[in-house]
């Protein structure tokens, strides 16, 4: 087993009504099925964070990144897998159809736009490292009010 965390980068994707993006993850996936999640995956190999953020938002989505707002906060978990990862998780925009995302094929089954008052749905998997995406939706509301929008 790997002794360093796997590195992630996840994106909180934001429209104009300061709403984020969520989508379901696939009940076939082996790490966190069927749960709510933010876009985001693994760095791959020489790859930074910010160009992780990037190919997975057009990996997950089919949008592009068009601004980078600033970070959510680091976080460091254990998947169900055993492994350790640390996911830096930014706010951005995209450019795009926000209304049509292109779900990546097999991995995601639904998405939603999520308001602030709406962060308890979230709640669904809060057994799941302690409820660490509802932690992560919350601050990142926290920190789109704190740079106004």
């Amino acid at each position: 087993m790997p002794t360093d965390p796997l590195r992630c980068a996840g994106a909180l994707i934001v429209d104009d009504d300061g709403r984020i993006f969520i989508q379901r993850r696939s009940p076939d996936r082996t790490l966190f099925p069927n749960c709510w999640d933010i876009v985001g995956g693994h760095l791959e190999p020489g790859e930074s964070v910010e160009e992780a953020l990037r190919r997975e938002v057009v990996e997950e989505t089919g949008w592009t990144v068009s601004q980078l707002l600033g970070q959510v906060g680091e976080y460091s978990y254990t998947g169900d897998d055993g492994l350790v990862r640390v996911e830096n998780d930014f706010l951005v925009r995209v450019d795009g159809d926000l209304s049509r995302p292109r779900l990546e094929e097999g991995k995601h089954t639904e998405f939603r736009w999520l308001a602030e008052h709406e962060v308890s749905l979230l709640d669904e998997h809060r057994g799941i490292n302690d409820g660490l995406i509802r932690r992560i939706a919350e601050e990142g509301f926290a920190a789109l009010r704190s740079i106004g929008r």
